[in-house]
């Protein structure tokens, strides 16, 4: 009974990280859609919502292997960026989580910190694929991040398969809040800077950074919020001389 226990238990942490594996395979995607949700109020320029959604669906689902069966027949026709980051970075990671499900992990610990590596170096692959390559014994602009991100993707792996074959530790207590809050920070601010300004951006960013901790001082946080913010008014424009607005679009106009 205790074995049948202890199966059960691996057999549900293997398909949370699984799962988590299949979510991690289409990060890029859900951060691109995200991104195109402003579009809809204004906010920066690039493709919408609807057409992310299907550009990413048909290149998961017919693009990628389209091309796997054109490159299988010497079909040397370039494939989109979509299609490239379906073959190159989402479907190694959502391999990884098939097998994750018939594996035994004895160092959970080790095995995801691998496998999130590998996506780190998988994604630089796909960054650097349209980057002019070696010629020669001239290196191009695409040669150091393509070297870089595969010797990631070895050393990751391997990393991975010592949490296969080796007893170590489980996964740890991970508290989301502050990395979560801090994102959602950084997204705000990309996406509110033009619209609404230095100003109202950078302080609204601060105090939503600031509530990914359960000790904020709200006060406090404002007042060190206000003096960061006119610390980004004189940095930018004067100092760095970015031209990033001061203020709300619709107070200048």
């Amino acid at each position: 009974m205790a074995d049948t226990m202890g199966q059960s238990a691996t057999a549900t942490r293997n398909t949370s990280m699984a799962l988590g594996f299949c979510l991690l395979a289409i990060a890029p995607q859900i951060f691109e859609f995200i991104w195109s949700i402003g579009t809809i109020f204004g906010w920066g320029a690039g493709r919408g919502p609807a057409t992310v959604v299907m550009n990413h669906a048909t290149a998961l689902l017919a693009g990628a292997p389209g091309a796997l069966i054109g490159a299988a027949s010497g079909d040397s026709k370039k494939a989109s960026s979509e299609v490239l980051l379906a073959l190159i970075y989402s479907y190694p990671i959502f391999a990884v989580a098939i097998v994750t499900l018939f594996m035994t992990v004895r160092s959970a610990q080790d095995y995801v910190g691998g496998v999130i590596l590998m996506a780190l170096g998988l994604f630089a692959l796909w960054a650097s694929s349209d980057l002019q390559g070696m010629r020669g014994f001239s290196f191009g602009a695409g040669t150091a991040p393509r070297m870089f991100g595969g010797l990631l993707v070895g050393l990751s792996a391997a990393i991975a398969l010592t949490g296969l074959l080796t007893d170590g530790p489980g996964m740890s207590h991970y508290s989301w809040r502050g990395p979560l809050f801090v994102m959602a920070a950084i997204l705000f601010f990309a996406l509110a800077i033009r619209p609404l300004g230095v100003v109202v951006s950078a302080f609204a960013s601060f105090m939503i950074a600031a509530a990914g901790s359960r000790e904020t001082r709200w006060v406090e946080a404002a007042i060190v919020g206000a003096c960061l913010t006119a610390g980004c008014a004189v940095l930018f424009p004067y100092v760095l001389g970015l031209p990033m607005p001061m203020f709300p679009r619709f107070l200048v106009q």
